[in-house]
């Protein structure tokens, strides 16, 4: 965990990440510095572009995190993603936005705080039998909970965070969650990712596995969508995980624009890609000789 010195069970995905642009980045005679972004701002002096990246627990300091990354582009940093981007991408809410415009997403209650019988009324609502309640401001399904008409919470439970509720789709255990992968607004790679036996969630913190997937012309299009609806200009990178509703049809289930990982093992060509862009966009910066 960021500042505690122990390593969580998935830290080896920030190790892969960070081999493979390290490599690419090199390449381009740029340098990758680890930071943390807890640092004192003088930690980042000679930082032209800050890349998000393991950065754990900004779920749970979200002001502080925002404030921070204002501050690093107040000193001229370039971030990717964006200051912008991640105050819109941290609370989930953005998902209502995005079905205005009309992406398919997965029916979802809004509520500033969840009881027990909110619980049984979004079953009733949605005609469900089992239901997801995640954080509105959350990563890695942290806090997550499932619950199901034969599994109710008791009667003083309470969620304690601001909260979205969702139907449990059954597809996500038997078939999986597909992520496609986009930098600079083109896809890189696709995967599948499943969960381990008797689990829903699919990060590898919860035994989930990935495998490369080759999606079809009209699910890569239907991804694609979802990047050309965003409000601002195209990010650096963006994960756009989906699940297959009952009807086939692929439903949103986020866009990962702030830390997400990028799954390098599918996409080996993931470091030079992002290399090439933040060459890129440091050149843009520099003026003309």
């Amino acid at each position: 965990m960021p500042g505690s010195g122990e390593r969580r069970g998935d830290a080896y995905e920030s190790d892969l990440m960070t081999d493979a642009l390290s490599k690419a980045l090199a390449d381009h005679g740029l340098e990758l510095r680890i930071v943390d972004w807890e640092a004192d701002l003088a930690e980042f002096d000679g930082v032209s572009l800050a890349l998000l990246g393991s950065s754990w627990n900004y779920q749970d300091k979200p002001q502080e995190f925002i404030t921070k990354l204002d501050a690093l582009e107040a000193r001229g940093i370039q971030l990717c993603n964006s200051a912008e981007i991640v105050r819109w991408n941290a609370r989930k809410t953005y998902l209502r936005e995005l079905a205005d415009k009309g992406a398919a997403t997965i029916p979802t209650i809004w509520l500033d705080d969840v009881i027990a019988d909110d619980v049984m009324a979004a079953m009733d609502s949605f005609g469900c039998e089992k239901l997801v309640v995640k954080r509105q401001i959350g990563a890695g399904a942290e806090g997550q909970m499932i619950f199901a008409r034969d599994h109710m919470p008791d009667a003083g439970w309470r969620f304690g965070h601001k909260a979205m509720l969702q139907p449990f789709l059954p597809t996500i255990q038997s078939e999986g969650e597909f992520s496609f992968i986009f930098i600079q607004g083109e896809l890189s790679h696709a995967l599948r990712k499943n969960a381990a036996e008797g689990e829903y969630r699919i990060q590898s913190l919860y035994g989930g596995t990935e495998s490369d997937y080759r999606p079809s012309q009209d699910e890569a299009a239907q991804a694609q969508k979802i990047i050309a609806a965003l409000p601002f200009d195209t990010p650096l990178y963006a994960r756009i995980d989906m699940v297959r509703g009952e009807d086939s049809q692929l439903l949103l289930m986020e866009a990962e624009m702030i830390e997400p990982y990028l799954y390098p093992v599918q996409g080996p060509e993931l470091g030079p890609r992002i290399a090439s862009a933040i060459a890129n966009r440091l050149a843009e910066k520099v003026p003309a000789s």
